[in-house]
This record gives C-alpha cells, structure tokens and sequence, in this order.
C-alpha cells in the first residue's frame, strides 16, 4: 500500500512552524541562521530548531532545514560542524543544492534523509538516476516541468518525488538567477535574491513600464493527478509569508487531499478551495508548466497592482467555553454589522455576522480600527488558539 501523499509547507520562524502543523501540513520546511537560501526571514536559531523538531515530533510529523546555497570557499567554513549541531537537534532531512554535502551528510549521518533542492534544476530521468546512486533520498524536480515528464520520471527512477504546487514562482530557471548580483549586488544563490523581476523598468523611449514578473503558482486542480502518478511530496512556496497565507493555504490544500483519499473530492469543493486561495494573496496565479508550456499569459510584463489584502480580521489566542467569548488579536479594520467567518486549525468553518464585540475591559464596541488591540466576540463552537477571523469569503 502506498504512502499517503505529504503536503510540506514552509516556515519563517517557530510560531509558523507551529500554525502550519497545527492547520494541517504533515512536514515542514525551515532555514537555519546559515546557508539558507531565504536570509530575510527570521529564521531559526539552534535551539529553536530544536524546538521545532520536538514539537513536531509529538504529532508525528517532520521537519527539513534547507542547506541549498551555492556554496563558495567561504562558505564552507564551519559547515560540518554545523550539520552535526542540527542533526544533534532532531531534524528529519537536509534540503541541499551542492553535491559535496551529500555524501558528507549520507557518510556520517544515515538516518538523516537529503533532499536535492530545486535549486540544483533536475529535470531528467538521467539526472534523477544519478543523484539516486549517490544515496539521495528525494529529489526536489524543478519547477518548469509538465505533469506528463514527472509522470515519466517517476515511472522509470523508484525515487521519492518532490513537486510544488503553490506561492511565488521565479523568472529564471528554478532560482538559478544572476540579475538580482548583477543590479544589486545581492547574490540570490547565497540568499540575498532582491526581486529584481518584480522590479518595474523604465523602457527606452517609450513612455511606460517593463515587467517580468511571473504570476504565483497554483495547482489546486491537479492535485488528484499528481497524487495518482505517485508523487510523494507536494510543497507550498513561502518561508516569509504570513500566519494567515499559510493557515489559508495549508488548509484549503489539506481538505483536497483528505477528499480525495476519502472518496469524496467534489469539483464544487475543488472550486471553493480555489476561490479562498484566491483571496488570500495579492498576486495574480496560474498552473504555468504543470499542462503546458508556460507563456506571456503566466507572467506580467506591462506592469501589475499587488492591492494589499485585508480579509485577515483577527488571530484567536483564547476561548472560554462557560461564557462562550472567544479572545482575538485585530490584525485589520471591522464593525458590528459584517459577515465574517472563523476558521480553525481542524478544518471547521464558524459563518456569522458581528452582533456585538467588546474591548480588553469587556466595554461595547462598534468599530475594531486599531490593528493588535485585544477584541472579544461571543460565538459557541470548537475554537482553539490560532483559529483565525476574517472577512467573510463565499
């Protein structure tokens, strides 16, 4: 009987890696204070990889540090030592790009899997086959692939599959960028990238704007196909993305895999899976490679509007089941009289329009204006910490 299909999804810091989980991913990604490819995020320090690792643990799932810079001669200075502090702290698999950690890693620490990053570009048979031979244990195919040439990869090379189905996409080839070095100096092979794709350029001459920017990716309808040709992992993009992105996103993501396995995958839940992701980020999404060859309708190139989204309303921290209030931290504006939901890490959805709402003292309020003041709502049902308000969306 084969595995039931992971869903990974990235974390910036703990209290991500704690609401991914805890809405639904079965592994996580992180990066540590080093050799990560993501150097704006907070990331994690080695005690709290050790944390992550044991609350992580207590429910079964797992956690991977991502190790995938290119690596220079500076760069591999301490990196040993490194790699046995991690491995020291509980981690389940390194996510690497250089091949000399590999077989670094295979040699002194077998029980830890690696996983060839994206960032190395795999998009053959021939290049699947070799990595396996070199004790790889799941490669990270590169995200310009059709469904139909993973399908063949997986059907000719027994390897654990990698593939991601959502968040940003780069305009170079799986990461492998030089712009953001070349205008900025900041090396995106090191963990510097600045986004020039996303930069807007003047054009020569001619009185408007260039772009190059892809659309993000999103692959909500091809889950059940990329489930039945045997992928075994599916990866949502966003180590700096916020609590909110990743609860929508794992979640809406969960109830697909689980419909699916349960025999009860409809096209309507399908349709509004999407129309909740639609929702939760500013950029506009597309399938890009999964069936076809991507083209113009998949980027930007005459400029875009990225509106700041703000149906995230509140992030629960407590709920007292006698007087049935539930305790939230405002993250954006809402009043007595709107239609919002709450949602929770189990999957259930609370549909309601706002009778009445309290401040911190328990005063009456109309309007909730001030982003992180403390606001109190009545509603009955099964809230926990890091259920989440926010604007009413079907």
């Amino acid at each position: 009987m084969r595995k039931k299909i992971e869903l990974l999804s990235p974390a910036g810091d703990l209290e991500r890696l704690k609401v991914t989980l805890l809405y639904g991913a079965d592994a996580v990604y992180i990066g540590g204070r080093d050799y990560s490819l993501r150097a704006n995020a907070t990331n994690f320090s080695l005690e709290e990889i050790k944390e992550a690792c044991l609350f992580a643990h207590q429910f079964n799932k797992k956690v991977y540090l991502t190790l995938n810079i290119v690596f220079h001669n500076e760069d591999i200075k301490g990196v040993n030592s490194y790699i046995k502090k991690v491995v020291d702290c509980g981690i389940d698999a390194f996510i690497v790009s250089d091949p000399f950690i590999i077989d670094y890693i295979k040699t002194n620490f077998p029980k830890v899997e690696v996983h060839l990053s994206t960032q190395n570009s795999t998009t053959n048979i021939d290049a699947v086959k070799y990595f396996k031979g070199e004790k790889v244990d799941r490669v990270v195919l590169a995200r310009e692939l059709s469904i139909d040439e993973i399908k063949e990869i997986i059907d000719n090379v027994d390897m654990d599959i990698e593939v991601f189905i959502h968040g940003a996409m780069c305009t170079f080839y799986s990461g492998r960028c030089a712009l953001s070095n070349y205008l900025t100096n900041r090396d995106s092979n090191r963990g510097g990238c600045s986004q020039v794709c996303r930069f807007a350029f003047n054009m020569e001459n001619e009185n408007k704007l260039f772009t190059m920017a892809t659309k993000d990716l999103n692959a909500v309808k091809y889950i059940p196909k990329l489930i039945d040709i045997n992928v075994r992992s599916l990866k949502v993009e966003g180590r700096m993305r916020s609590l909110y992105y990743l609860a929508t996103v794992i979640g809406c993501y969960r109830k697909i895999i689980d419909a699916y396995y349960a025999k009860e995958l409809t096209s309507d839940l399908i349709c509004e899976q999407e129309k909740i992701l639609s929702r939760v980020a500013n950029r506009e999404t597309s399938s890009h490679y999964l069936s076809k060859e991507a083209d113009y309708n998949d980027q930007y190139y005459t400029g875009r509007q990225e509106i700041s989204n703000q149906d995230f309303l509140g992030l629960v921290t407590s709920y007292d089941k006698d007087t049935k209030i539930v305790t939230l931290v405002e993250r954006n504006y809402f009043q007595v009289g709107d239609d919002v939901e709450l949602f929770t890490p189990k999957g259930d959805i609370y549909s309601f329009k706002i009778e009445k709402m309290y401040n911190e003292q328990l005063e009456e309020i109309e309007v909730a204006r001030h982003p992180e003041e403390i606001i109190k709502l009545e509603i009955e049902g099964d809230i926990v910490e890091y259920s989440m308000l926010r604007k009413k969306v079907i």
